[in-house]
């Protein structure tokens, strides 16, 4: 919402007391990025004329320029002195990000623009209306859905991503049918722009007058095994701690989340972790999950005290599709054994719970996920044996990726909650 606060701002003689009018930008790129690269560059140098000189503006055009983007924030990034410049802690705070924005952006530029006919540092011509618009008809697919999810019309996106196709001196994306689709370079660029978003949002985020672990947004991929009680008790208590957060939950496999956590799309992802993992990616491990052969109750085996192994491959199975960690487990479980028959691959928890109650099929699935299912009397646990498979859940994040105070809120919060519901600690 649009308000007033007073701050003040120190020169060579006397403090001026200066009223912001703030309107904190719906978007990060409603920002200029010239302006967030004079942030950096001022900080950097602690001078208007050294950092215009670094920036390639004039000293006045420099000065409006962080006016305005004071004016936006609502906040004093600077104190003037007469020795020069030095960076409130906001200033300091926007600063750090906006380094890291342009470097996301640098990066993917150079990647985009080698071997093109474009010019050396694309990124230093871009504009944020460009990667505003050019990322709204990446996600959207076509001009007609990124102009509705912009309000531009479809000639300034056309000019959009034609003047940075001519920056970068190559094809960003290509028609198919009535949509389009990106190329190789497009999608490379589309990752940066993006990644320099979340870096621009969650300065934004820190800066803020009521900053703090008590607003901002957390996006959280959630993979199946997290979302049966600990992501649900997690985000209770943060809501609790800040009910002005917001909180977007996006689930799916791993398959499904690691590339927009890549893209910075998401910004967390819970669940089973990999043995290796990417260099580009970082794990946390929360806990060990220890699995159990489920089956609908009144099941054959259901009346058996430890069923066998022979005993557990006479039924048909449902499991997870080749590849994923659940069915490596599986195939371990009757490792040195002929497979039993599986004739269905599927990894929705919902659909398995629903075909269980109604046939002969045994699966492996945590007991926090067939929690209310066994305690109702739906499903039931036949085989829980000490050497059953188990696995590691935690948070996969970017490498280099830095919480805000929120975010780190959060993650306090799931190790609260793991020991509160009393969740094995990781081995």
């Amino acid at each position: 919402m649009p308000g007033n606060r007073n701050f003040t701002i120190r020169n060579c003689t006397r403090p001026i007391s200066i009223c912001y009018t703030t309107i904190m930008p719906a978007s990060p790129f409603d920002l200029n990025l010239r302006h967030l690269r004079a942030v950096a560059a001022i900080a950097r140098h602690a001078s208007m004329s050294a950092a215009a000189r670094a920036v390639n503006l004039s000293q006045p055009a420099l000065t409006q320029g962080l006016a305005k983007l004071e004016r936006q924030l609502g906040i004093a990034l600077f104190h003037r002195h007469a020795a020069g410049m030095s960076a409130t802690a906001e200033g300091e705070r926007l600063a750090r990000r906006a380094e890291a924005a342009l470097a996301h952006l640098a990066a993917a530029a150079r990647s985009v623009a080698r071997g093109g006919r474009g010019f050396a540092r694309p990124d230093l011509l871009m504009t944020a209306a460009q990667t505003r618009a050019f990322v709204a008809l990446a996600d959207a697919g076509s001009f007609v859905g990124a102009a509705a999810a912009t309000g531009l019309s479809q000639p300034a996106l056309h000019r959009a991503v034609r003047d940075l196709e001519q920056v970068s001196g190559v094809a960003l994306v290509e028609r198919r049918g009535r949509g389009v689709a990106l190329t190789p370079a497009g999608r490379r660029l589309a990752r940066g722009i993006r990644l320099a978003g979340a870096e621009i949002a969650a300065g934004i985020a820190e800066i803020r007058p009521d900053r703090g672990a008590r607003s901002g947004r957390i996006v959280v991929g959630a993979m199946p095994l997290c979302r049966a009680l600990l992501l649900p008790a997690a985000i209770a208590a943060l809501m609790r701690e800040a009910p002005d957060a917001a909180i977007d939950v996006v689930e799916g496999s791993r398959r499904e989340l690691v590339e927009p956590l890549r893209d910075g799309v998401i910004d967390l992802m819970i669940g089973a972790l990999r043995g290796e993992v990417a260099a580009d990616l970082a794990q946390r491990p929360l806990f060990t999950d220890r699995l159990v052969v489920v089956a609908r109750a009144r099941h054959p085996l259901s009346l058996q005290h430890r069923p066998t192994l022979a005993d557990l491959a006479r039924y048909p199975w449902i499991i997870g599709r080749v590849g994923t960690p659940l069915r490596g487990l599986w195939e371990a479980l009757f490792d040195g054994r002929a497979l039993p028959a599986a004739p269905i691959e599927c990894g929705s928890v919902m659909v398995i719970r629903g075909i269980l109650r109604d046939s002969d099929c045994l699966t492996l699935l945590s007991p926090d996920q067939v929690a209310l299912e066994v305690e109702s009397g739906v499903l039931a646990t036949i085989a829980t044996p000490d050497d059953l498979p188990s696995r590691l859940i935690g948070v996969t994040t970017r490498a280099d990726w830095r919480p805000t105070p929120l975010q780190a809120r959060f993650l306090d919060l799931l190790d609260t909650e793991r020991g509160l519901l009393g969740l094995q600690e990781s081995e």
